[in-house]
């Protein structure tokens, strides 16, 4: 299917690597001209050449530093003539027991995973609704739906955003200008970051950690019904279908993505 995006500009979050890559590749071979933005430069432009090398009719810039910074936003924004496309993506917080955390843990959450995003979507939604197509999309995580006790920084910043997203999705001058907003709330991904995760369990079981990395994983795939993680790629597909021209009846919601992880029926 043809998603109707050829020609537009999109710019995706944290994209060198992971979910964030994952979702700029899917835009990539749909025609869309693209933004990229992470922190560390040299992984952020090494991204970039292989999207320009697979898709060389394309338009592919890069804007390195931490989005959460005024400058980064405006450098970010500036880069493309007009942005029809957002992704918002930004690692999550780290897990730990909220009595360990101070009034500062918290505002670093809230300003990289709530108040950051809002800031793009402000800085975005309006020049859509005038040209008459945009599309939002918020990676968030599984845990605003499912939460996890020792996420809790990012379970209260992402479902702060999610309350936000609610009430702007509906708002007649947006969702009647076609410009959706929506999140993808991703499960267990088969990343770096979930990479790292694992390897910290397994350096707490005691045993050799290649094979107690191999029972961790084993052990977590098998709690999924899918038993298998997903993919980066796999995630993208669903974020070019959440951008595509055929999505324009579909704002507010929030689509997990976790193998059917989830064992609830809404």
């Amino acid at each position: 299917m043809d998603l109707g995006l050829t020609g537009r500009w999109a710019l995706v979050c944290a994209s060198s690597k992971g979910l964030g890559r994952g979702c700029a590749e899917a835009l990539a071979a749909e025609g869309v001209n693209l933004v990229l933005n992470a922190r560390g430069a040299e992984a952020l432009e090494a991204t970039a050449a292989a999207l320009r090398q697979a898709h060389p009719g394309l338009e592919v810039r890069c804007v390195a530093g931490d989005i959460s910074q005024p400058g980064v936003q405006a450098a970010a924004l500036a880069a493309a003539p007009q942005i029809d496309i957002l992704v918002n993506n930004a690692g999550g917080p780290p897990p730990g027991d909220f009595r360990d955390w101070e009034r500062e843990h918290w505002l670093a959450a809230l300003e990289a995973n709530m108040l950051t995003p809002i800031a793009l979507i402000k800085a975005v939604v309006d020049g859509m609704a005038a040209r008459g197509f945009g599309r939002v999309v918020n990676i968030t995580s599984g845990a605003v739906k499912a939460p996890i006790d020792v996420l809790g920084l990012s379970n209260g910043a992402r479902s702060g955003l999610t309350g936000f997203v609610a009430g702007l999705a509906r708002q007649p001058r947006l969702a009647g200008a076609n410009v959706t907003i929506n999140n993808l709330l991703p499960g267990a991904f088969d990343t770096e970051r979930l990479g790292k995760t694992m390897a910290a369990s397994a350096e707490r079981s005691g045993q050799a950690l290649e094979q107690a990395l191999e029972q961790v994983r084993q052990q977590r795939a098998q709690g999924i019904p899918a038993r298998r993680f997903g993919t980066a790629a796999e995630f993208g597909a669903v974020c070019a279908m959440l951008c595509s021209a055929q999505a324009g009846y579909l704002t507010g919601q929030n689509i997990l993505l976790d193998g059917g992880a989830y064992p609830g029926t809404f």
